[in-house]
C-alpha cells in the first residue's frame, strides 16, 4: 500500500521537541508512518504539524488522534504518581478538524517533575510486556527513570544529561571526531567509572577534559566519549536508589541505550532494552482503546 492510498481509522502521533512520529492506523496496526524532525518546540503549531504529516493520506473530518508529548493544554491534566501510566479514559478535544485525544503526562510534587510522553511508552513496555515490575529508564534529551509495580508507575526522577552532553559536544573541538554509535567506549567507561567514585568532582572533571582537547593531548575521538561518560556516570550515582539491585528495562533509541547498557553492565547491572518508537507506538495503540465511545 502506497502512502497515497492509505486510508487510517485513526493516527497515533508520538510529539517532542525535536520531532514527531505519525502512524495510521487500521485497528490495532499501522499501515503506514511519517517523520518530521519538526517538532512542537520549534513553534510548529500542532495543527499544521498534523497537516504535514498526513498530506499524502486519505483523512475524514475529525479523524481520531491519540497523541502523546508536549501538547498545548496537557500541563493541567497532569496526573499525580502513583497510578497507573495511562488514565481510565481519553476524551476528545475537537481541533481544527481534528478529533485529539492527548495522553497525559505524570507529575511528581518534591522534587517538581513532570512527564510528557514517557508515560506512553511505559505503558506500551507494560502492554508488552504483562507483569513486569521494576525500574525503567527511558534515555533521551531528557531521561526518565521510573519505578514501576503492579501496573502502576510508583516514582520517577527526570535528569537532562542528554541535552547537557549535546550542548558540550557541539562546543567540543573534537564535536565530529565520534558519534555516540562509534565513540570510544574504554573512554566513555573510564569516565563514567570517575563520574560514579566521585560525582561531586564533575565540573573539574569536564573542564580537565576540554583543556585536553585545547592542547591537543586529548586521543582523537575521546571528547564526546568523555562528556558522555563523565554526564550518564553522575546521573548514575544521583539515580543509585532507582537501579540498585532491582529489574531494569531501557527505553530509547540505540545510540543512547548502548551507552546507559555499558555503563550499568560496569557495576553489575543488567538491563532489557526496548526501542522508543516501538514502546510509543505500543502505549499510543493501547491509549486508543480507552476512547470513549
Amino acid at each position: 500500500m502506497t502512502e497515497n492510498n492509505i486510508k487510517p481509522d485513526w493516527i497515533a502521533v508520538d510529539a517532542g521537541a525535536e520531532g514527531m512520529s505519525a502512524w495510521a492506523m487500521q485497528g490495532g496496526h499501522a499501515v503506514g508512518q511519517m517523520e518530521s524532525t519538526s517538532g512542537l518546540g520549534d513553534g510548529t503549531g500542532l495543527a499544521a504539524a498534523l497537516d504535514d504529516l498526513t498530506a499524502g493520506w486519505h483523512l475524514t473530518e475529525g479523524t481520531v488522534v491519540v497523541i502523546c508529548g508536549p501538547v498545548e493544554g496537557t500541563v493541567d491534566a497532569l496526573r499525580p504518581v502513583p497510578c497507573p501510566p495511562l488514565p481510565d479514559a481519553l476524551s476528545p478535544v475537537p481541533y481544527r478538524g481534528w478529533a485529539i485525544h492527548a495522553v497525559p503526562g505524570l507529575s511528581r510534587q518534591t522534587p517538581a517533575d513532570i512527564t510528557q510522553g514517557a508515560e506512553t511508552r511505559i505503558a506500551g513496555f507494560l502492554a508488552l510486556n504483562p507483569g513486569w515490575d521494576g525500574v525503567i529508564c527511558l534515555t533521551g534529551p531528557t531521561s526518565i527513570w521510573a519505578e514501576v509495580s503492579a501496573g502502576e508507575v510508583v516514582s520517577f526522577q527526570s535528569f537532562i544529561s542528554g541535552e547537557m552532553i549535546g550542548l558540550l559536544a557541539a562546543g567540543s573541538a573534537q564535536a565530529d571526531a565520534a558519534t555516540p554509535d562509534s565513540m570510544d567506549m574504554a573512554a566513555f567507561g573510564a569516565a563514567v567509572s570517575d563520574s560514579l567514585s566521585r560525582p561531586e568532582r564533575i565540573a573539574a572533571h569536564l573542564s580537565s577534559a576540554r583543556a585536553g582537547e585545547m592542547r591537543g593531548t586529548a586521543p582523537p575521538g575521546t571528547g564526546r566519549a568523555r562528556v558522555s561518560g563523565l554526564l550518564i556516570g553522575a546521573e548514575l550515582a544521583a539515580a543509585r536508589p532507582y537501579w540498585l539491585g532491582q529489574n531494569l528495562a531501557l527505553i530509547g533509541a540505540s545510540a543512547d541505550t548502548r551507552l546507559y547498557a555499558a555503563a550499568l553492565e560496569a557495576q553489575g547491572a543488567a538491563a532489557t532494552v526496548a526501542e522508543a518508537q516501538r514502546m510509543a507506538l505500543a502505549g499510543l495503540t493501547t491509549a486508543h482503546r480507552l476512547i470513549r465511545s
